[in-house]
């Protein structure tokens, strides 16, 4: 089974999600500079979650340039991915709205965990289908990145009971630990490439 369909639709639904993100952002009722401070919470809240879906973005691209092919159990672990994933412009207008007050942050956490959990859902079963031996397992190794995330995503829930600040930190902490970019598949499509031509 072809995986352009799927890439292209990932790819659709994830610019739809930005686009919603940004509409929330509501146009102030005057033209001086201070009617921007009261919209610096919704912008926030913007920036984050707009980090978090590129760098989904991202990883899902980099991810399906091994993809040699796909089946129904991955079509379904995709879409699964994506609804989580389109629940973040929720997240992120309501935890905007009410400056971080405790239940719009730990909802926003919970969705970050739902999409980290359907993340890996979807490379086991990529996984799965591409055999231990393929260059699409070998490329990703054991994923520390994506443990520890999950590990500071339940500490931040955790936090956020206390203070929703604390929270927000570890969410961006996780943010931060992915925003740097990961060569791993770079570096194996290189290895390809030149064994190729050798």
């Amino acid at each position: 089974m072809s995986k352009g369909r799927l890439e292209a639709f990932s790819d659709g639904v994830i610019a739809i999600i930005i686009t919603i993100m940004v509409l929330e952002i509501k146009m102030p009722h005057d033209s001086t500079l201070d009617a921007l401070k009261p919209m610096l919470p919704v912008f926030l809240s913007y920036a984050l979650s707009f980090i978090y879906v590129g760098i989904y973005w991202n990883n899902h691209h980099h991810m399906f340039q091994l993809v040699k092919h796909v089946n129904g159990k991955v079509l379904w672990k995709n879409l699964h991915l994506l609804f989580w994933l389109s629940l973040v412009p929720f997240a992120t207008a309501w935890m905007g709205e009410y400056h971080y007050s405790k239940w719009p942050v730990i909802v926003y956490g919970f969705i970050l965990i739902m999409c980290a959990i359907a993340y890996v859902m979807l490379f086991i079963q990529l996984s799965k289908i591409h055999g231990n031996g393929s260059a699409f397992v070998s490329a990703f190794g054991k994923d520390y990145k994506g443990k520890i995330s999950l590990v500071f995503y339940i500490i931040g829930i955790a936090l956020a009971f206390v203070n929703s600040w604390l929270g927000i930190l570890m969410y961006v902490i996780v943010a931060c630990i992915w925003f740097i970019p990961d060569r791993r598949v770079e570096k194996k499509l290189i290895q390809e490439d030149q064994s190729a031509k050798s």
